[in-house]
């Protein structure tokens, strides 16, 4: 009697909705000799199985695909999961392993000098923080002061509601539908409304974002309710001072603040860093993951978009009458690195 064919491989990484760092973790079915990966339709891996449980990496483009992983036993039939959407990041970004460096890391001295130029070339006031996620290296001017924070803060929206949810929303469910809109369309009537989801009201949300940040040990930032609806070999620490502050009320956060949130997402994607330690959990990698897809499909112009070279660049900016803002995550093939600019 013949055996039955190979039955489809279950997937644990990536799901749909989700960044990737090219890593494809599964589980085969007995019976499986062996694995194929396309990707878009192009056949990117084959693997042959000595266990059922399976990891590989593979090459993605930075945009959205398709992943096909087929099992194939040794007479040539096979069985197939597709997922996607999955947004492809560079490999050499990947948070998994290494050492994490410390939060403020060590000031790069040819980066610190064009930083402080920069920061002192600047007709008004402006905050600026840049690190290398891999090594520490970094700079940064005027990084403590606090700014008008206008929507960078929907990020920490975002990821309290993913902390309160315990799981990524389904597609095309309202929650799913707000997400995406304040995300990728900064729009503030859908922050308002996750504000209400997570407090009762705009207020009782904001609070609840402030505890969070807290919690992260992001004391200068500050929700203040919803928004408005209007149509050498002796290393020094990246220097933390301030060199001058503009006078509001209202949303306020630093660029010292906005960066280390956008780091812990980042590490969080690979089950490390604060949001994964504090709120165990409460937040996941795949939460981390898709909050990062969200990222990607940003469709804010200018701001960091203008990064040279082949860098990937995830991000949320923030803009009112008086300020331009944009913090966000850069990854290119030799790592990835957190770049934030209030101004």
């Amino acid at each position: 009697m013949d055996a039955a064919p190979p039955r489809p491989p279950a997937i644990y990484s990536p799901a749909p909705r989700e960044v990737s760092f090219g890593r494809i973790e599964g589980r085969m079915a007995r019976g499986t000799h062996e694995i194929r990966v396309r990707v878009d339709g192009r056949l990117v891996a084959t693997k042959t199985l000595r266990r059922p449980r399976f990891a590989l990496v593979v090459p993605l483009p930075a945009h959205d695909v398709t992943i096909r992983v087929s099992a194939v036993d040794r007479r040539g039939r096979h069985a197939s999961t597709l997922v996607g959407p999955v947004f492809g990041l560079p490999p050499g970004g990947a948070p998994y392993a290494g050492p994490i460096p410390a939060l403020r890391g060590y000031e790069e001295a040819a980066l610190a000098r064009t930083v402080r130029s920069l920061g002192r070339r600047f007709p008004g006031i402006c905050g600026l923080f840049v690190q290398d996620l891999r090594t520490g290296a970094g700079a940064a001017w005027n990084a403590r002061a606090r700014f008008p924070a206008a929507s960078t803060l929907k990020l920490a929206i975002a990821v309290e509601l993913m902390r309160e949810l315990r799981g990524v929303p389904p597609p095309g469910s309202r929650l799913a539908a707000l997400l995406w809109r304040m995300l990728v369309y900064s729009d503030d009537r859908s922050a308002n409304g996750l504000l209400e989801v997570l407090g009762g009201s705009t207020s009782g949300g904001s609070a609840r974002v402030n505890s969070m940040l807290r919690a992260l040990g992001l004391a200068d930032s500050d929700m203040y309710g919803g928004y408005l609806i209007e149509d050498s070999l002796v290393r020094s620490a990246i220097p933390l001072e301030i060199s001058g502050r503009p006078s509001f009320i209202g949303k306020a956060t630093t660029a010292w603040d906005l960066a280390r949130l956008e780091r812990a997402l980042h590490l969080a994607a690979g089950a490390r860093g604060a949001l994964i330690w504090r709120f165990r959990g409460a937040f996941t990698p795949a939460d981390a993951r898709y909050l990062l897809y969200l990222l990607a499909h940003s469709r804010t112009r200018g701001g960091l978009n203008g990064a040279r070279g082949s860098a990937t660049v995830l991000h949320k900016a923030g803009w009112i009458t008086k300020a331009r803002h944009d913090s966000g995550l850069l990854y290119t093939d030799s790592g990835a690195f957190v770049v934030t600019v209030l101004t």
